[in-house]
């Protein structure tokens, strides 16, 4: 009899179990939402943007003070008005795609991560919140709206973002919350010598869009006042994917949109052609194509590449 009356108790528990498990399941992250960065001079920036990369120009219903410049109706550059001019970093955040934005509140919040009260509504019907990463950077995951605005943006050389990237101290601390947490799955791991990492590749779980770690230690401190700006602009930055480096080239000279220290493509140490521009703040966008043209050094890739597609 007792037996008998603790089978419909247990039942109950394993069920309630479920429940909360599937409430706490982590919802799809989808890729590359977007890149938000300071700029000191706003026309410059718009010049830059829309006149030399070629991205779309549009309100931002997040921030007011903000501009978007679209590459594709989800991937944008966010620019905001700089807060500290004393300070080197022009990055303010990396922004990831999430199905559903309050699920993923709800599952980092089960994870032990601080999160905010609740996902906010932006005034195009798209959702977000803000959390802190192990090494202190905003990160943004978005919700995009159900129906997202077209882009007309004909000058653009490509319109998908591969990958982001930012300065990173600690792999294994960020590992905890990208890797652990998030269930970032690897890419590709290099560097300038063979047997020195300073790059690590992480995709997002369900798309094949990549954030990279770029380490460095910096001198001792390890603050950001360590890296100067220009460094910095270097380590963060977006990647937008091309099929063919040798077509952006002769696209972008013929219209006179190259411009000094990199104007020029080269063949990165994954094996991929590559061409970077600056924005006036020295924040970098790296053309790049889709998929390597010799073996990559160092290791090899352990997922497959973006496509235009995607």
């Amino acid at each position: 009899m007792k037996i008998r009356h603790l089978i419909p108790a247990l039942c109950s528990s394993i069920l309630a179990l479920a429940q909360l498990s599937a409430q706490t399941a982590r919802p799809p992250l989808t890729g590359i939402s977007h890149i938000a960065v300071y700029t000191s001079d706003a026309a410059a920036a718009q010049h830059y943007y829309v006149d030399i990369v070629g991205c779309m120009k549009g309100s931002d219903p997040v921030n007011p003070q903000g501009v978007r410049y679209y590459i594709n109706s989800t991937q944008f550059v966010e620019v905001l008005p700089i807060v500290d001019k004393n300070s080197p970093n022009r990055l303010d955040h990396l922004g990831y795609k999430t199905a559903d934005a309050e699920k993923l509140r709800l599952y980092l919040k089960a994870k032990g991560v601080e999160v905010p009260a609740a996902a906010q509504k932006a005034s195009d019907g798209s959702r977000w919140f803000n959390v802190k990463d192990p090494e202190g950077n905003t990160v943004q995951f978005v919700q995009p709206p159900a129906h997202a605005h077209a882009v007309n943006a004909p000058n653009l050389a490509g319109h998908h973002v591969i990958h982001v990237g930012m300065l990173v101290r600690d792999r294994a601390k960020e590992d905890t919350f990208y890797r652990d947490i998030l269930e970032f799955k690897p890419y590709w791991h290099g560097g300038m010598q063979p047997d020195k990492t300073d790059w690590v590749s992480q995709q997002t779980p369900e798309s094949h869009d990549w954030l990279e770690y770029m380490l460095t230690s910096g001198r001792s401190g390890g603050g950001i006042q360590d890296v100067s700006q220009r460094q910095l602009g270097v380590l963060d930055h977006l990647s937008i994917g091309v099929v063919s480096m040798e077509k952006t080239y002769d696209t972008l000279k013929a219209a006179n949109r190259l411009a000094p220290p990199d104007s020029k493509t080269q063949i990165g140490k994954d094996g991929k052609w590559q061409l970077n521009l600056y924005d006036p703040d020295g924040i970098r966008l790296e053309y790049m194509e889709f998929s390597n043209v010799r073996p990559p050094c160092c290791s090899e890739f352990t997922a497959p590449n973006p496509s235009p597609s995607e």
